[in-house]
């Protein structure tokens, strides 16, 4: 999409934007109205010491019973509701409504039967297998409240979760598949229980074929047998203020941050996002390409298609692999896919591997509507390189685990407005963005500083941690009063256009000038021969803070490594100027990520300036470390 195509926003769009923000208690009380209620909130907005507040507080629901029971209700019982596909294990299942809600209320019977009861605390530590799925709506519909820990996580790791859930069962499998390799969970999920100060009496395992776990008896239950003897129940009414999960990001303390995600205002977040800003209708097909363990597995995996009355796509694969770099268009094809998401990580593994979409060649995919790109960063080389080879609309938006759903987005149920190249879009309905200087001052557009938004935040939002609200205020709503910071730094243009540019941390102070490693990264990945970089400052003595680029070369580029180097420093002091100091460029053969495909910047950092780093949980590989320093000494 060119410059030439940038619109302004569809009036429909604007007028929407403007209530949200001037009248958001009456917006959002005409916008609940989608939710079947078991008890139709009267009280829709109330503000809270410190700058928090509770939307919809004497609202009754229940969230399973919106994203089954109640789509059966409306004729969709038959209807496609998840479709598993498996292609390491060659397995696909494909459950109706009807059969879903079946196994989720036998499921939601046996947590029940097991002791789990209204306000306890589940853990859920699954691969992505549709049994994930099952487990996290049989807990919403007893009103347990979930926290999904990513399959895999360290056993350290997930003992800090226990501790702070203190739950009154664990849910787990034998094990997880990553290409061909067989990871073992019951271990680790030993260990951590060993570790932990607040274990559960009680684990539920699912056996897999390729790894069968050792049960300690006593508090060992097997999954399936455990099934047999189950008695399904109907959900239970719960107060829209009542958790429905608590889902853990990184803190910069170490500690992480317990998100809670309040039932009631995630019911409206999600109907609203699927069907305003996302434009999906009930039968639609929708594939979200995540795992449960991040915030996406739950906006847009789980709860949100299924409330809308769509048919989810559950993958437990890789974009490459699996078994290559076509895996995605044949997902797309074969389940008449009508829009997904994915991170531009993802984009940029099959982008290195088919450079050229040969195996996109002979796909159908004349099912897709759109793509959505979300997650970090998405570089304009990769976003105009995936829109020339599908013919697709590629549309970048930005949110966060804390919102739970889109910040910016192109709003396509609103008749939206098509994107400006390299932004995110415009706010959605309900969040007012701004940037702020240091001191707090707003800034004029195209000025950068902090992203922040004003409050109050829109249903969905976390307005707490778990066990923790001082902690909440200090990280979110205390260095701006009367915004909720993001974290994120960047700028609006003057047609309202939201341009991330990484973290806060992420800008650099050269010689007094800040200067964003976000833009400098959207260039170098604009060369031909760059599958993907990461730029990050480090000291320097004399400047404070100078960039440094680590570049991923593409397979089979047979430009000289030098000369490469030599023509990302010239283009970066073409269009930012000497001023940028970019003289350091390392070639690398991979990046260090976590296993959500976030680049560890601050690990490299470390690295880069010779200061002692930890290898994190949440890495992909952590034999990348060693790599990335001997490149570097």
């Amino acid at each position: 999409m060119n410059d030439s195509q940038v619109t302004g926003a569809s009036a429909h769009y604007t007028e929407h934007h403007r209530r949200s923000i001037a009248e958001p208690e009456q917006y959002w009380t005409e916008q609940a109205r989608q939710v079947a209620w078991f008890r139709s909130p009267e009280n829709t907005l109330q503000t809270l010491p410190g700058g928090t507040h509770r939307w919809f507080a004497d609202g009754e629901l229940n969230t399973c019973y919106l994203a089954l029971d109640y789509q059966i209700e409306q004729g969709r019982g038959e209807q496609r509701a998840l479709i598993y596909d498996s292609p390491v294990t060659g397995h696909q299942v494909i459950y109706t409504f009807n059969e879903l809600r079946d196994e989720v209320a036998r499921l939601a019977g046996l947590l029940r039967q097991l002791g789990v009861t209204k306000g306890d605390g589940v853990i859920i530590y699954m691969p992505m297998v549709p049994q994930a799925a099952m487990a996290m709506l049989a807990c919403a519909r007893i009103g347990a409240v979930h926290s999904v820990v990513f399959g895999g996580f360290a056993p350290h790791e997930l003992a800090l979760r226990i501790d702070d859930v203190k739950p009154a069962l664990l849910l787990t499998a034998s094990c997880g598949l990553e290409f061909d390799r067989v990871i073992p969970y019951k271990p680790l999920v030993d260990k951590a229980l060993a570790l932990a100060k607040h274990p559960p009496e009680q684990v539920l395992v699912l056996q897999r074929p390729q790894a069968v776990a050792l049960m300690q008896e006593g508090r060992d239950l097997d999954w399936e047998q455990g099934l047999r003897g189950a008695e399904p129940v109907d959900p239970v009414p719960v107060s829209s203020l009542d958790p429905l999960y608590i889902l853990y990001t990184s803190g910069t303390t170490g500690k992480p941050k317990g998100i809670v995600r309040e039932n009631g205002g995630h019911a409206v977040a999600m109907l609203y996002t699927m069907n305003q800003v996302y434009g999906m209708r009930a039968g639609d097909v929708w594939w979200g390409i995540s795992d449960v363990g991040w915030v996406v597995g739950h906006t847009l995996i789980v709860y949100g298609p299924l409330m809308a009355g769509c048919t989810t796509v559950f993958y437990e694969g890789k974009p490459i692999r699996t078994p290559d770099a076509g895996a995605y268009w044949r997902i797309v094809e074969q389940y008449r896919v009508n829009a997904l998401f994915s991170a531009p990580t993802a984009i940029r593994a099959i982008r290195k591997e088919d450079p050229e979409g040969r195996l996109l060649k002979g796909r159908d995919l004349s099912s897709i509507r759109h793509l959505f790109l979300a997650g970090e960063k998405l570089d304009s080389s990769t976003h105009q390189w995936l829109e020339r080879l599908t013919g697709k609309p590629v549309l970048d938006h930005w949110w966060q685990t804390e919102t739970g759903w889109p910040v910016t987005a192109p709003c396509l149920g609103l008749e939206g407005h098509l994107p400006a190249p390299g932004s995110s879009n415009r706010g959605v309905p309900g969040f007012s963005v701004h940037v702020m200087d240091e001191e707090g001052h707003l800034l004029k557009p195209g000025a950068q500083g902090s992203i922040v938004i004003a409050l109050p935040l829109p249903p969905g939002c976390s307005q707490t941690l778990w066990g923790d609200h001082g902690r909440y205020l200090q990280a979110y709503l205390q260095a701006f009063p009367g915004y909720y910071n993001t974290g994120d730094g960047g700028y609006v243009d003057d047609e309202g256009f939201v341009y991330i540019m990484g973290r806060t941390d992420d800008v650099i102070n050269v010689s007094g000038h800040r200067l964003s490693t976000g833009e400098m990264e959207d260039l170098v990945g604009q060369h031909p021969a760059v599958a993907e970089s990461a730029v990050i400052g480090v000291h320097d003595e004399i400047k404070g803070q100078v960039p440094l680029a680590l570049v991923v070369l593409k397979d089979g580029v047979q430009q000289d490594a030098e000369q490469v180097r030599l023509e990302l420093i010239a283009r970066v002091r073409e269009h930012i100027g000497a001023l940028a100091c970019f003289n350091r460029v390392v070639v690398v053969k991979r990046l260090p990520k976590t296993r959500s495909g976030k680049t560890l910047r601050a690990v490299l950092r470390n690295i880069a300036d010779a200061q002692p780093y930890s290898i994190p949980a949440t890495i992909d590989d952590p034999a990348i470390l060693a790599e990335i320093a001997e490149a570097l000494s």
